[in-house]
């Protein structure tokens, strides 16, 4: 029996220590909420689910500081960003390709690139600022039953290294405990989407491969053997490798199949040596387990939130390989939804701002998995990515958001995206990157948006100023201004078009780096307009607000 002062309290619980979840922990955390997360894995993994991160996470990450310290850890292969494809290793190479030479963004578009790290690697990073920030983080710890009711969650978890347990209770609960997503099937929330593609059976081994790898370097080998599409990749020490040999209904196999001695053999047989040594290395540290299943899938769950439960990540979509899709959406999700729950629990904002989450992120999941399914078909058929009726630029930059937490203008485009090459600073989109200059600094406009609202306005606004001192005042909410082309030169002289205002406009932005609102010139009563902007897309007609 457990009294009230037996059980810890929280403002948010995360369950699930993987880039989403800890990406949760530090951006709730840098907003002012601690939260506490727990991961039932005793470390992160030796084996790296992702290598590669996209422009639009690395300028979220860019704008809390910690871009440098991610570039850091860029790993050893980000020279090699190939991918190659061959019978077996040992074999004739049927074609290589640079797999980001279409995808970088040019300076235009973007202050940062895409960076090759070892998502475990990211984690490494993510989790010690998500603790510096006073996110309490419990690896090791498994979650066995919530009880939800309309005040809050209150769970039982239980330290696997002692076997104790507690009960913690929070405000509020996120679900990032990956693609199984046992915190929302457990609620009956389903699908919905090709469902269940292949499995695939994936391990990490050390073996010298100089032989058959000739001099060759590369960030992923496709083989047809054991199984067409046996997947080989490097690891981070010169030796290790990691293996994944895919199996579905139709081949007969269940991962119980997959022994070590069995693995080892088709080891063998995807490096075409059959007298190669190896050796096969635990999953985790601490661990026994080698050899790990993986469901490859593709779906959207039905619902993003039941009552004071979320999901993100893996928890509330799937996608298959092809874009690199999977994490850094998980990445956005945690993005959109921290700012959302900070505001709420600070009492900035009423309940049912967190409506936007599900609003926001469930229709980017739908258009990212078109687009994945189709570079998908695309790579299958020959034809690779160019099947994609989205380029990839524009899927990482351009997705529109439409919710009550965005001013949609009537103008609006009804399509799901929109070029980001041709920006036009509407509501709904990621605000606009352009180069400025502060005495001898030059950054970019992404940089001043690193977490509180930010007001930017032409020129000529001054007018704004009050209106936001004002604004802030009565909302209680952090709100800075910057005036372009005072406070900062814009140096290429684009700021007015881009965000589609004049030199008296201005334009609202998110914490998450997104147009909330504009008004593209000097209205009559700006502070009436501001506060009138920011009372309705922070839902503060809400009681709790």
């Amino acid at each position: 029996m457990h009294t009230p002062s037996d059980i810890q309290q929280t403002k948010v619980l995360i369950v699930g220590g993987g880039i989403t979840g800890l990406s949760t922990a530090l951006f709730l955390a840098r907003a002012g909420i601690r939260p506490t997360l727990v991961e039932r894995h005793s470390s992160t993994a030796l084996q790296p689910q992702a290598r590669a991160f996209n422009p639009r996470s690395m300028e979220i990450y860019r704008a809390l500081g910690l871009e440098q310290a991610i570039r850091d850890r860029t790993s050893i292969l980000a020279d090699f960003p190939e991918m190659i494809g061959a019978d077996t290793l040992a074999g004739q190479e049927r074609f290589r390709v640079d797999i980001l030479s279409q995808v970088r963004p040019p300076a235009t578009l973007s202050p940062t690139d895409w960076t090759m790290i070892d998502q475990d690697e990211l984690e490494r990073v993510v989790r010690a600022h998500a603790e510096n920030y006073g996110a309490e983080i419990r690896f090791g710890t498994e979650l066995i039953s919530i009880d939800a009711t309309a005040n809050g969650v209150t769970a039982l978890v239980r330290d696997l290294a002692s076997r104790a347990e507690r009960r913690i209770h929070a405000d509020y609960l996120v679900a990032a405990d990956g693609n199984r997503a046992g915190i929302r099937t457990g609620l009956g929330i389903g699908e919905e989407g090709p469902g269940e593609l292949i499995n695939a059976a994936s391990f990490v081994f050390d073996a010298d491969l100089s032989g058959p790898l000739r001099d060759r370097r590369f960030l992923l080998g496709y083989f047809d053997q054991p199984t067409t599409g046996t997947a080989l990749v490097p690891g981070r020490e010169f030796g290790r490798w990691s293996l994944g040999i895919p199996f579905g209904p139709d081949s007969g196999e269940t991962a119980a199949d997959f022994t070590e001695q069995r693995c080892v053999e088709l080891t063998r047989r995807a490096i075409g040596d059959p007298n190669l040594e190896l050796t096969l290395v635990p999953l985790m540290t601490g661990s026994d387990q080698k050899i790990a299943a993986t469901r490859i899938g593709a779906w959207v769950a039905d619902r993003y939130r039941v009552g004071r439960i979320f999901f993100v990540g893996d928890a509330a979509h799937v996608f298959p390989p092809t874009g690199s899709f999977g994490a850094n959406t998980g990445i956005a999700d945690a993005d959109n939804l921290s700012w959302k729950l900070a505001a709420v629990l600070k009492g900035q904002a009423g309940q049912s701002l967190l409506d936007s989450y599900q609003d926001e992120r469930r229709p980017v999941a739908f258009v990212t998995l078109d687009q994945a399914m189709q570079r998908l078909r695309g790579r299958h058929s020959g034809t690779g990515d160019d099947a994609a009726t989205i380029d990839d630029l524009t899927m990482i930059l351009g997705y529109r958001y439409r919710s009550a937490a965005i001013h949609s203008e009537a103008s609006t485009p009804d399509g799901p995206v929109e070029d980001p090459r041709h920006p036009s600073g509407r509501p709904g989109l990621r605000a606009p990157h352009l180069w400025l200059r502060r005495h001898e600094t030059t950054l970019s406009t992404i940089d001043l948006f690193d977490g509180a609202f930010t007001l930017l306005i032409g020129a000529a606004g001054s007018e704004w100023l009050a209106a936001a001192e004002k604004a802030s005042a009565a909302t209680d909410l952090d709100l800075v201004t910057y005036r372009i082309g005072t406070d900062f030169d814009d140096i290429d002289g684009k700021f007015h078009p881009a965000y589609g205002i004049t030199t008296t406009g201005a334009t609202l932005v998110r914490p998450d780096g997104f147009v909330a609102w504009r008004a593209t010139d000097l209205p009559e009563q700006p502070d009436h307009e501001l506060l009138r902007a920011l009372t309705r897309l922070l839902a503060r007609e809400d009681s709790h607000a």
